[in-house]
């Protein structure tokens, strides 16, 4: 199958599904830690919103969180006041989400779905946020933007990260070669690993930041924000194509303030 391909929603739905229910174990022992049972972290430079207070003052209001994972950060809305939804497409990782819930005795209520077909009610959510979940993996971001206005009151907001649109032009190496720019920016073909037989076994999709822009606004939302953290002093932890050397020279995570006016 060829990686163009992997564009069909479903081929890319049912691949991540199949990766993440596999791979959600490993995920979770090796970033657990720096993600915290109940923490909310933005992306591998550690941006906190403890700290940088994107969403706003969250207390009373209702969100949903989109791609959760194990709901790490919806776990720690909760501590905020906040009445949480969350889901993810992986049942495996909603079954760690389940196992911290236990252990911490917050319960999230969460659900399996796709971001492309969301089974909420419109109007429904005062805030919506998406640390890494489900934009960087779907074939139709359009479909997700407009699924997540639909269930936003007007006025209000997603806030979402996304690896940074020019990480696609380099190698994703942590090393010096990870520094030496190999592809075009503008060469939007996914990235597609195979299992045995040719299906595509896991995939990610590349839009550049103009991309993301336009996704947006034809959904209906507008842009309100957009922060490029920079890599902060003394962090020193390496994830995948994250690094200290590279987050010196370049930008390795976008997030995006939208809202639905």
């Amino acid at each position: 199958m060829r990686p163009r391909d992997a564009l069909v929603p479903s081929v890319s739905s049912r691949a991540n599904r199949g990766w993440w229910d596999g791979n959600a174990d490993d995920y979770q022992v090796e970033h657990g830690e720096f993600l915290r049972d109940t923490g909310f972290v933005w992306c591998p430079e550690g941006v906190d919103e403890a700290e940088a207070r994107l969403l706003g003052e969250v207390r009373g209001r209702r969100v949903l969180e989109v791609g959760c994972g194990a709901a790490q950060c919806a776990r720690w809305l909760m501590t905020r006041g906040a009445e949480v939804a969350a889901f993810d497409l992986s049942h495996r990782q909603l079954r760690h989400s389940r196992r911290i819930d236990e252990a911490t005795g917050l319960r999230v209520p969460v659900v399996q779905a796709d971001a492309e077909a969301l089974p909420f009610a419109g109007s429904s959510f005062d805030l919506a946020c998406s640390a890494f979940g489900a934009l960087p993996f779907v074939a139709d971001p359009l479909a997700v933007f407009r699924e997540v206005r639909r269930v936003l009151r007007p006025g209000g907001a997603f806030v979402f990260s996304v690896s940074h649109p020019i990480r696609w032009a380099f190698p994703d190496d942590p090393g010096p070669r990870g520094l030496t720019c190999d592809r075009s920016y503008f060469d939007r073909s996914p990235y597609v690993e195979h299992d045995e037989d040719g299906t595509p076994a896991y995939v990610e999709h590349h839009r550049t930041m103009g991309d993301w822009v336009s996704l947006i606004v034809a959904s209906g939302l507008a842009v309100a924000g957009l922060l490029e953290p920079e890599w902060p002093e003394g962090h020193d932890r390496v994830w995948g194509g994250w690094s200290p050397l590279r987050g010196r020279h370049l930008p390795g995570t976008a997030i995006f303030t939208t809202l639905r006016p």
